[in-house]
């Protein structure tokens, strides 16, 4: 009774009542080198692309006119046009590219390369490489601020937060977080940053105008073993009341009111559940899961999962154009 009344009342103030609007969803398949297009009104794969060796990252333009794709194996960022669904460019990525983001100036794609331990930035008009940043060991995780001034990498082995200013392409502070950590999310006021800690199983609460963590978070999942709670993906809401944390082999994911970090509840998808999206109404959420090769489509106004779509063999990111 209590999780029922839990959510009901997180629905409620989500305002989660109209319908899902329908739109494309892309999904990278990190062993098949696809990635399958998904109808989220039809739930059902429509299309198969195939991509660069082990696709990873995936993002898409600001204009939502191409997705960017890191071929992590092939040592570059491919480029497909959304209308056509061909790879139309590639661009210089360096060794490993895993994870990247695009400063709002459409332009500056920011690209952790894992083997090289360094973050490149490539113009993705010019081509032109503009910078390369030295971070520490195994950089994966990468986000950029709303605003246009931050961007950060997480460093695996070396369990760090870099802070790179955008304008001079300097490393401003590093930030000490858990073990291994693998992702960042900014708040859309650019004022809070989440970041994932992996094998740490917590998530770090970093205050962007002080630069200092202010909360760490954990999560005790019924039934699964502590050390499988292993926090990868985190979205948040726009309205910033809630977020969602992939809890990686729990395959759960968790619900997190934002703020007062308060776990609402712990939602069952697929096995090994790794990054996750919204789509444009934010009615439902999408989650990629890697060792049962399927995307949980998550109801939020009922907070079930309603849908497993079956896609290509460990299926890493997914992003929904709201265009389509």
């Amino acid at each position: 009774m209590k999780s029922l009344l839990r959510k009901t009342a997180l629905a409620t103030l989500i305002g989660l009542s109209a319908p899902a609007m329908a739109s494309l969803a892309y999904v990278s398949n990190e062993k098949d080198n696809t990635l399958s297009v998904i109808d989220t009104e039809t739930m059902q794969v429509i299309d198969t692309i195939a991509v660069g060796a082990r696709p990873r990252g995936i993002l898409l333009s600001k204009d939502f006119t191409r997705l960017y794709i890191c071929a992590s194996d092939d040592d570059t960022v491919q480029v497909l046009d959304l209308a056509t669904r061909k790879i139309v460019d590639t661009l210089p990525s360096g060794e490993d590219p895993e994870q990247f983001a695009l400063h709002p100036n459409n332009k500056h794609l920011y690209i952790a390369n894992e083997d090289d331990a360094i973050v490149t930035v490539v113009d993705v008009t010019t081509k032109d490489v503009l910078a390369q940043i030295d971070v520490g060991i195994e950089p994966e995780g990468m986000a950029v601020s709303p605003d246009g001034r931050w961007a950060v990498n997480t460093s695996e082995t070396t369990s760090m937060l870099h802070w790179i200013n955008t304008e001079t392409f300097e490393i401003e502070k590093n930030i000490v977080i858990g073990q291994r950590p693998r992702h960042v999310e900014f708040s859309k006021d650019s004022r809070i940053a989440w970041a994932s800690a992996e094998i740490g199983g917590t998530v770090h609460i970093i205050d962007v105008d002080k630069l200092e963590q202010i909360h760490q978070m954990s999560f005790k999942v019924p039934g699964v073993n502590q050390d499988r709670v292993q926090p990868v993906g985190i979205e948040l809401t726009s309205d910033g009341k809630y977020a969602f944390v992939a809890l990686g082999p729990a395959n759960h994911v968790a619900v997190v009111d934002a703020q007062t970090y308060d776990v609402l509840d712990y939602l069952l998808v697929g096995s090994r559940v790794w990054q996750l999206d919204l789509n444009k109404d934010e009615t439902r959420l999408y989650t990629t899961n890697g060792v049962s090769g399927d995307v949980s489509v998550i109801d939020l106004d009922d907070m079930k999962v309603i849908k497993s779509i079956k896609v290509g063999r460990y299926p890493w990111g997914v992003v929904i154009d709201p265009n389509s």
